[in-house]
């Protein structure tokens, strides 16, 4: 079984903890692309320096062959704006995730359910990465179910 994950970024400040997440977990491909080559150049030099195992691909935002795409830009918080990446070269099969939390669907979002593909809407990244933040920053933890049930989001 191939494991593989493309994100699309716009990394405005060095990244680690999501990418590495994946990473440690065993992924074998991972793909970034942002506007600004030398970001994506830049985080897959610091993934690449703990984990040179993993192929790290970087400069096209082509998301075809992944089993995992996540749009990690601002591209769908505003009417109007365009696809993070072209969605046509997305299998049915690939799991697609999304950060936006602004709407619950984001257009991208929508055009992968039309496709048939599985999707996690942006809130249930953040409730899922918050008891690791919590926990890197001593800070205590809780569970996402914890946080999905006093949450209090508006569609």
């Amino acid at each position: 079984m191939r494991r593989s994950l493309f994100a699309c970024a716009m990394w405005s400040v060095p990244c680690q903890i999501p990418t590495m997440s994946v990473a440690g977990a065993g992924v074998a491909a991972l793909g970034l692309f942002d506007p600004s080559k030398e970001a994506s150049e830049s985080l897959a030099g610091r993934i690449d320096e703990h984990y040179p195992e993993i192929r790290i691909d970087t400069g096209s935002n082509d998301p075809q062959g992944y089993d995992l795409v996540v749009n990690a830009t601002p591209l769908g918080m505003n009417d109007g704006d365009p696809l993070p990446m072209d969605v046509d070269r997305i299998s049915p099969d690939t799991f697609v995730g999304e950060v936006v939390m602004k709407q619950q669907i984001t257009p991208f979002l929508q055009a992968a359910i039309d496709k048939g593909c599985r999707v996690q809407v942006g809130s249930d990244m953040l409730f899922e990465q918050i008891p690791a933040y919590l926990e890197f920053f001593g800070f205590g933890t809780t569970t996402p179910e914890e946080l999905r049930a006093v949450a209090q989001l508006k569609n």
